[in-house]
């Protein structure tokens, strides 16, 4: 088994580094491979709605997306990890995130998926809730921690401080490993997948 931990910070090894690092070594306690991809610090595009990866070709800007969406099948889960701007998940992250769920939803769909922010003092719980709502449209089971997956500092050195914050990151660990064991179990059982019906879109203008 495997999880991708996505950094959307700017800073390779920064403060939401530091959070996903601790999800990570708790993984690889259970001998569940995590591999942390960062977005980096090039500009990220969001979406202009043109639909081109609709048609089967990849997205038209070609960069991280396109990369890490050609490799999803590797992945059994994915914990998203990004700062918080402005009461909000950073807006690289989300753009990155606007993209590659538009682009390869299908492979992601049902995968387990969990939320992680970082920041100094506020803005926490409303960039956890807007991350969260990547799952929860695409039938992705959420998984929680002890407390929202949040830590507080100012650095690297601050957040391992935030004695609380890691214990989370540490929880988020052992439900996501407990989980992945679960649904691998369930399928070594001849347990099926739920059923998908065919998507219905209501418009609310007649």
């Amino acid at each position: 088994m495997k999880v991708l931990l996505l950094n959307g910070s700017p800073n390779a090894h920064g403060c939401t580094y530091t959070a996903l690092r601790e999800v990570a070594k708790t993984l690889e306690k259970h001998e569940i491979e995590a591999e942390i991809f960062q977005i980096g610090t090039k500009p990220v595009a969001g979406c202009i709605a043109c639909r081109t990866c609709k048609s089967g070709q990849p997205c038209i800007f070609n960069d991280g997306v396109n990369e890490l969406a050609a490799r999803l099948d590797e992945f059994d889960a994915i914990v998203v990890g990004a700062p918080v701007y402005y009461s909000g998940p950073s807006g690289q992250s989300t753009a990155f995130l606007d993209r590659l769920f538009y682009s390869a939803s299908a492979k992601l769909r049902g995968k387990p998926g969990a939320a992680v922010v970082s920041c100094r003092r506020g803005g926490a719980s409303a960039s956890y809730d807007r991350l969260n709502k990547y799952f929860g449209i695409n039938s992705m089971p959420i998984v929680t921690s002890q407390y929202w997956n949040q830590v507080h500092g100012n650095t690297p050195e601050e957040v391992l401080q935030d004695e609380e914050g890691m214990q989370t990151m540490r929880t988020l660990g052992e439900n996501m490993a407990w989980l992945l064991k679960c649904i691998e179990a369930g399928k070594a059982a001849g347990v099926p997948a739920p059923t998908q019906e065919a998507y219905v879109h209501t418009n609310f203008i007649r």
